[in-house]
């Protein structure tokens, strides 16, 4: 899906997290991602949502989240 200022957007949701360092943890993962420009996470609902200048694929995020110790919900 594209966002509104041209880039895309994707959302998915991450189990495991349970604090704010969690967050602060996946946040960085994602963040050293090529093209990924924006990364929010939520921690209540386990939502994250990423803007980029490219479609980012299911085993880029899942793989930046299993490093930083966390999983990509199906």
């Amino acid at each position: 899906m594209t966002s509104a200022s041209g880039e895309f957007h994707s959302t998915w949701t991450v189990s495991g997290m349970t604090c704010g360092h969690c967050v602060m943890s996946v946040t960085e993962e994602l963040e050293q991602v090529d093209d990924i420009t924006a990364v929010v996470v939520d921690l209540a609902s386990g939502r994250v949502e990423l803007d980029s200048t490219r479609p980012i694929g299911r085993d880029e995020v899942a793989a930046a989240v299993d490093e930083a110790g966390y999983t990509l919900e199906v």
